[in-house]
């Protein structure tokens, strides 16, 4: 769930308050997590020394059915989050996160899941002078997504509830800069929670809303950002992404896509000339085409205008190899109108970051 993910996530809760009345109903959290960084890459291997731990605060408002996602997702709250991670290794330095967050809950509500986004702060990036052994971050500032899983227990003695379970938190600049090995760090947390209500407010029994359904739908999106290949020094460029796809809304909450991606990758097309140049790769020619073309399926999960966007392509064009045939996007897109969206989404084939897209696009 960097500058990987989305730096719309952030402003998740400014963009739903704003469509919503107010309701005093808020409370707020503290969680201590202690863990272990996840080997995903082989190159971070050495940076893997010690257990992370950090704290997590958060500022939770309630919901209570004034909306109908409220309603369809059984009344979420939304809030802010400041995380602090110690990774227990001086090559990371310390990392310092703001988020925005949302929380769903399940079995009763005793069990609630946040999925947050935002960005942090790294204090020790990497630098080919004196901090060369850092390959995780290559830039001050990260985008950064957590998730925390956890047994949740309201008033337990008074206005004061307990918390308990599992966190991930994840690290990078969606290739931004060069290098981006990236970290996930898997933890247990602990924590407390303080309700300001002065009394349990429960949420009012579940509203049948008519069904949402609409025809298939034809979209258009233009999607660009900056990104750097793997190999130090050949600096960030430009990239374009030129997508064309349908759509069917098949409910309130969920949207199939089936469509086409265009890449236009700057990137892509310095690296081949450099792996040339240096004779690196000797099966290249020089001759061979940056662009590549990719078929999709996706997934729309909607959040009054806010849309959480799933997608797994394959390249049916693919001349020159990287990272291989598949990829998959995440991300948001936020609806102005009907037909007119905004998106903030992150490319990756598996776990390695190709970018970050800010895209626009119309829906008719």
């Amino acid at each position: 769930m960097n500058n990987n993910l989305l730096i719309l996530f952030l402003f998740v809760p400014f963009l739903l308050y704003s469509q919503e009345e107010t309701h005093p109903g808020f409370f707020v959290d503290a969680n201590y997590f202690y863990g272990t960084i996840v080997r995903h890459n082989k190159d971070i291997a050495h940076l893997v020394t010690n257990h992370p731990q950090g704290f997590i605060i958060g500022y939770n408002k309630k919901t209570f059915g004034e909306k109908r996602w409220h309603r369809e997702y059984n009344y979420p709250d939304w809030g802010f989050s400041f995380v602090h991670q110690n990774p227990g290794n001086d090559i990371l330095g310390q990392n310092y996160g703001l988020y925005g967050h949302l929380n769903f809950y399940f079995l009763k509500r005793y069990i609630v899941l946040r999925v947050g986004q935002g960005i942090a702060y790294t204090t020790n990036k990497f630098d080919l002078e004196t901090n060369f052994k850092n390959n995780a971050y290559g830039s001050d500032f990260l985008s950064s997504t957590y998730l925390l899983l956890n047994y949740n227990k309201q008033h337990v003695f008074k206005n004061i509830g307990v918390q308990a379970g599992l966190a991930l938190v994840h690290y990078s600049n969606g290739n931004f800069r060069a290098p981006n090995s990236s970290t996930n760090s898997f933890t247990f947390n602990i924590g407390l929670q303080y309700d300001f209500e002065t009394e349990k407010i429960n949420n009012p029994a579940h509203t049948e809303d008519d069904p949402v359904t609409e025809p298939v739908k034809f979209n258009l999106a233009l999607r660009s950002g900056v990104n750097e290949s793997d190999y130090v020094g050949l600096g960030q460029h430009p990239f374009l992404v030129v997508s064309a796809f349908l759509d069917k809304r098949v409910s309130y909450k969920s949207t199939f896509q089936v469509g086409a991606d265009m890449f236009f990758s700057e990137f892509l097309k310095k690296q081949i000339e450099y792996l040339v140049a240096s004779q690196l790769d000797r099966s290249l020619t020089g001759d061979e085409d940056y662009k590549r073309i990719g078929i999709f399926v996706g997934h729309e999960l909607t959040l009054n205008k806010l849309a959480i966007v799933s997608q797994f392509g394959y390249y049916a064009y693919y001349p020159y190899d990287f990272e291989g045939r598949t990829y998959i996007r995440a991300g948001l897109k936020y609806y102005f109108t009907d037909q007119i969206f905004g998106a903030t989404t992150l490319k990756s084939h598996g776990a390695k970051v190709e970018g970050v897209e800010f895209g626009i696009g119309f829906r008719i």
